[in-house]
């Protein structure tokens, strides 16, 4: 028996390259919201490992990156009985899609999206040293969005200007060539804390900076989550100013706050004019709690290679169909021969 459509959960899509070591920064930023909004959607979680392919990547260690990125988002909440967790390139219909909006998207659209015009000032303005994936990969993104039909999209407010470039490539291709693609609601379910560098709290933590003490990978052992989090830049101050506290503090009591749930009230009865000693171990003590059980479902996980591949399998044939379905329609407006 059909749902009525007034009874069906909205779609949700989002994902993660493979290349990198995820960091609590992604956890908090993202996958514990996941995980916790996931039932209220008809939830699509993808490894984008074709996107991570707009740099040269190690081969065998792209694929078990892949299976390490999935685990992690298994063990950080998502339930495989119910969120579709399965890797790009699993679906051929995601670069399918990207070249007929490709040949719908106009080259201006491209060449102002700013990280393409970062990597190429980064280059010297020698356009010749970075690859054309690099140029097109927001198509790709916005084809794996509207491959499959998404009403939502759960990122954060640094991908804002690739949701709206997928706003105007749905928009686009309906105009040219009739209705075809849902287009996704720039309001994004609620997001999580936004955690800094713990070497430059000026700056979001990532997965792409080389600095050893920068960030704190989901996977370190409680040893070196001590020593980064005793090595975070803090402020000249003694103590803790909870009115106005240095951007180092104030990163520190985020990540605390973000993994204990502690009201604001809590925190400002718990912290104001505590040394900066004490709080480095308050906030390593929380960390290492929250992550052992994620590492050690990881671990389960990661010795458990035939399951964890089977919900890929499972959730990539899960979602084909509706992949699929969307490549034809693309297909047969735009007057691709299939028969």
């Amino acid at each position: 028996m059909e749902i009525p459509a007034a009874l069906m959960k909205p779609r949700i899509f989002s994902g993660m390259q493979p290349t990198g070591e995820l960091h609590i920064g992604n956890y908090l930023g993202a996958l514990r919201n996941w995980a916790r909004i996931q039932y209220d959607y008809e939830p699509i979680f993808c490894i984008v490992d074709q996107h991570a392919i707009t740099v040269r990547q190690d081969p065998k260690t792209l694929r078990e990156s892949c299976e390490k990125v999935a685990a992690l988002y298994l063990a950080a909440g998502l339930d495989p009985a119910h969120s579709a967790v399965f890797v790009q390139s699993q679906i051929s219909a995601h670069v399918e899609l990207a070249w007929i909006f490709t040949c719908t998207v106009p080259f201006g659209w491209l060449g102002r999206m700013t990280q393409f015009k970062a990597k190429t000032l980064q280059a010297g303005g020698n356009q010749d040293s970075i690859g054309t994936g690099l140029f097109l990969y927001p198509v790709l993104m916005a084809a794996d969005i509207l491959l499959y039909q998404a009403k939502l999209v759960p990122v954060g407010d640094d991908q804002s200007q690739h949701m709206e470039l997928t706003r105007n490539i749905a928009a686009r291709f309906n105009k040219l060539y009739g209705r075809t693609f849902e287009i996704p609601a720039t309001k994004l379910p609620m997001v999580g804390a936004r955690i800094m560098g713990l070497d430059d709290p000026t700056r979001k933590m990532s997965k792409s900076a080389n600095a050893p003490n920068h960030s704190i990978s989901l996977l370190d052992p409680p040893g070196r989550v001590r020593k980064k989090i005793g090595r975070a830049k803090t402020d000249s101050q003694p103590g803790v100013n909870w009115e106005n506290p240095g951007a180092g503090v104030s990163n520190l009591l985020t990540i605390f706050q973000a993994f204990s749930d502690w009201s604001d009230e809590r925190m400002s009865l718990h912290f104001p004019d505590m040394r900066y000693g004490a709080l480095k171990k308050e906030v390593t003590e929380m960390v290492n709690a929250k992550l052992e059980p994620i590492q050690r479902r990881f671990a389960e996980l990661m010795d458990n290679r035939d399951y964890l591949r089977g919900v890929l399998r499972g959730s990539a044939a899960r979602v084909a169909p509706i992949a699929e379905e969307t490549v034809r329609q693309a297909k047969k407006r735009t007057g691709l021969y299939s028969l």
